[in-house]
C-alpha cells in the first residue's frame, strides 16, 4: 500500500516536472519570439514602378507587424489578401531582424486623366485602378476618349464591362509585342488609334486583333522618320490591304527631297 502511494506520488511528481519543462520551454520560446524577433531591417527586391518603402508599408500593415516571425507567418500560411499593386510576393526572414521580399509588380496597362481630381488614374492588367497621382510613368500608354466621373482607388475602372475588356485586351496584346503606343485614342465609333510619335494606327474594330497587331509589328519599323496614318481598320483576312497615308507636310517634305 506504502509503495503504490509513493509510486503515485512519483508519477505525479513526474508529471509536475514535465508540464513545469514544457512551460519553461514555452516562455522561453515566447521571451524570444517577442525580443529576438523584431522587424529592423526591411529588403526589397523586384519593384520597379513602387518605392521600397511603398511595398514595406504595404506589406507591414497591422499592429503586430513589428514582429519578424509573425509577418512570415502571416503571408505563407495565414493571409490571402494581395498588396493591391502587386501580383506575387515572397517573404523570407534573412535573419531574425531583416525581413526580404521578392515582389512581383502587376503591370500596368495604361492611365486616364481625370479632370475633376486633376490625377492620372492608372490601372492593371485586371483593370483595378492601381494609383492616382500626379506622376507619368514611362512606357504608359495614356487613354483618350474614355471619362470616368469617379474612381475608387483598388476598385476596376467605371467605363463598362464591355469597354473595359476590350481596353484590357487590346493593351495586353501590345505589351505582349512590345508596341507600346504614346496613347490611344477612342472616337465617336469607339475604335481605338494608336500614336507613335508622328505615325498613327487606325485599329478600327477588334475582330482579328491578333492578326492586326502582328501586322503593326512587321510594318512599324518600316513608319521610322515618317508622319501619317496606318490603316489597319478595314483589314481582314480575305482582305489584307494596308494603306500608310502621309500627311500634307510629310508629302511635300518628300517632293522637295
Amino acid at each position: 500500500m506504502i509503495k503504490e502511494e509513493r509510486r503515485k506520488k512519483k508519477k505525479r511528481k513526474n508529471f509536475l516536472q514535465v508540464i513545469l519543462g514544457i512551460l519553461i520551454v514555452l516562455a522561453l520560446a515566447v521571451l524570444i519570439i517577442f525580443t529576438v524577433f523584431k522587424v529592423k531591417n526591411v529588403e526589397v527586391e523586384g519593384n520597379k514602378l513602387y518605392d521600397a518603402k511603398v511595398i514595406e508599408k504595404a506589406v507591414l500593415n497591422d499592429e503586430y507587424s513589428w514582429n519578424s516571425l509573425y509577418v512570415f507567418l502571416k503571408y505563407k500560411f495565414v493571409n490571402t489578401s494581395e498588396v493591391p499593386f502587386v501580383d506575387t510576393m515572397e517573404i523570407s526572414l534573412k535573419d531574425p531582424q531583416t525581413l526580404h521580399i521578392k515582389v512581383y509588380e502587376k503591370g500596368i496597362m495604361g492611365y486616364l486623366y481625370l479632370s475633376s481630381i486633376n490625377k492620372n488614374v492608372y490601372f492593371d492588367k485586371d483593370g483595378i485602378v492601381t494609383e492616382l497621382s500626379d506622376r507619368v510613368i514611362e512606357d504608359t500608354p495614356q487613354i483618350l476618349g474614355i471619362d470616368c466621373k469617379k474612381v475608387v482607388q483598388y476598385e476596376k475602372l467605371p467605363i463598362g464591362s464591355k469597354r473595359l475588356k476590350q481596353l484590357l485586351t487590346l493593351t495586353q496584346s501590345l505589351k505582349r509585342n512590345d508596341l507600346i503606343p504614346d496613347s490611344i485614342t477612342y472616337g465617336v465609333e469607339n475604335e481605338p488609334v494608336l500614336t507613335y510619335g508622328t505615325v498613327k494606327v487606325s485599329m478600327g474594330s477588334l475582330e482579328f486583333l491578333t492578326q492586326k497587331v502582328e501586322r503593326l509589328a512587321k510594318i512599324k519599323p518600316q513608319l521610322q522618320g515618317m508622319e501619317g496614318t496606318l490603316h489597319l481598320e478595314n483589314w481582314t483576312e480575305e482582305t489584307t490591304n494596308i494603306v500608310f497615308d502621309k500627311t500634307e507636310s510629310s508629302k511635300k517634305d518628300n517632293k522637295k527631297s
